[in-house]
């Protein structure tokens, strides 16, 4: 825990600009940028922002948060880590105990909103999400969808499935990926691979995995 946080602390950047620090994190959006947060106080603790940045690069993008479903899934992200908008901004307040904590649900929730640009392309026919679902229903595969784990380094991660143990198989964590590319490489790279201490594991679900319907494990 103590090296994973020390990796975060050393590849962390601060500069001051105005009344705000801008935060530099390791953590690389799609365009393999460094994501960037702004901090200032705020009464008696400090509020993150990032400043219109995740919402405004989608509908750069061509990626409009505007329907149902798509809000639905804003919101229940947005739920999930705890984190309020106001107007294009996303935010989250944050007191010098919780400091660390809320920076890490910021930058995991553009992460994860950053991942809706992918609906934006019109072959998509259906969310992939779902065709994932589909899929273990059809195959009798038992599962817990959108689970939060805390790891080592006291941080919580979202998951999209836990496949229980068998007879034969460990229990196992799966985070479905629509489309694993050179991008999503480079995230695990330098998010996990570099961090000592930290055995998170990513695995991807292929589109493939759906289209062919193999057999259960």
């Amino acid at each position: 825990m103590d090296r994973c946080s020390a990796w975060l602390r050393d590849r962390t950047n601060l500069r001051e600009i105005g009344d705000y620090v801008e935060i530099t994190t390791p953590y690389l959006d799609r365009h393999n940028g460094y994501l960037q947060i702004y901090a200032k106080r705020a009464d008696s603790g400090f509020l993150l922002t990032d400043d219109g940045y995740t919402i405004d690069d989608l509908e750069l993008s061509g990626c409009k948060i505007d329907s149902p479903k798509r809000q639905a899934m804003f919101r229940e992200t947005l739920n999930g880590f705890g984190i309020q908008t106001n107007g294009n901004t996303l935010e989250v307040k944050a007191s010098a105990d919780n400091f660390s904590l809320r920076k890490h649900n910021l930058v995991q929730a553009m992460l994860a909103i950053n991942d809706l640009f992918y609906l934006a392309s019109p072959a998509i026919a259906s969310l992939f999400h779902e065709d994932v679902i589909a899929w273990l229903d059809l195959s009798e595969i038992r599962y817990t969808p959108s689970v939060k784990f805390m790891g080592r380094s006291g941080y919580d991660h979202r998951f999209n499935f836990v496949i229980p143990k068998s007879k034969v198989q460990p229990e196992r964590v799966r985070r479905a990926i629509n489309r694993p590319n050179r991008d999503f490489e480079r995230f695990k790279t330098n998010t996990f691979r570099k961090c000592p201490g930290c055995d998170a594991q990513l695995r991807s679900a292929s589109s493939s995995m759906v289209k062919q319907r193999r057999n259960p494990p």
